[in-house]
């Protein structure tokens, strides 16, 4: 089902909380469609790391700056699909809780989110992708042919991240990572500017009692049936 030269290009958005397993199903899905994966929750990290501790308190002149020396750019398809910034590969340093919630703060910002939004829209324009993140559905691409919520509780979800980060070899304590994913989720469904919800037209799926193959399944045949 890979993307074909001359075909007409879409765009397949996965939205949910944080730890639902958004990043390892959409990075599956672009795998099966052979089209890139974009993940936006990434785009904001890394600008939340680049930028640094407190950049959220920034003056609105100081951001445009720092946002002005930031330029991101994808290659490859599927699970070779590289989130450049700045022609660099962000790797693990984004993939911490502390910038996880960096990354929520800076979410907030008007101008963070109009900088990164045209930047996503852009990138939809030129290729066939699948778009992760928070209000991919609902904000950056509400004309997405195909649109999934995934949704699990934050026990479930923690968990989960515990278990992946236990086998980075990290010590995070799966009580503190319960209270953070439960702050993160107040802040992403309470924020003013593009809460977290589902699109009206978007599958949600319940992920808590599936995994992630049940998921994929579930995903690939509904696109599959619905497909021009």
């Amino acid at each position: 089902m890979g993307a074909e030269r001359g075909k007409p290009l879409f765009v397949v958005t996965i939205d949910g909380p944080a730890g639902v397993g958004k990043t390892t199903l959409a990075r599956a899905v672009a795998e099966k469609l052979g089209v890139a994966y974009l993940d936006t929750g990434a785009m904001y990290r890394s600008v939340a790391w680049m930028l640094g501790k407190g950049s959220w308190e920034w003056s609105e002149e100081k951001l445009d700056r720092g946002l002005d020396k930031l330029a991101f750019s994808i290659q490859g398809a599927g699970e070779a699909t590289i989130l450049l910034v700045n022609g660099h590969e962000t790797g693990s340093k984004i993939r911490t809780e502390t910038v996880g919630l960096w990354a929520s703060h800076v979410a907030k910002i008007p101008q963070v989110r109009r900088r990164l939004t045209e930047i996503q829209r852009s990138l939809g324009q030129s290729v066939s992708l699948v778009a992760e993140g928070r209000d991919m559905g609902t904000v950056v691409f509400p004309k997405a042919l195909f649109k999934f919520f995934l949704d699990a509780s934050p026990e479930v979800r923690a968990r989960r991240r515990w278990l992946q980060l236990r086998d980075a070899g990290s010590t995070e304590d799966l009580e503190g990572l319960t209270r953070q994913m439960r702050i993160r989720d107040e802040q992403d469904r309470n924020r003013a500017i593009a809460p977290l919800r589902p699109a009206e037209d978007a599958v949600c799926i319940d992920t808590g009692m599936l995994d992630p193959a049940q998921v994929l399944e579930q995903i690939i045949r509904r696109i599959a049936s619905q497909m021009p």
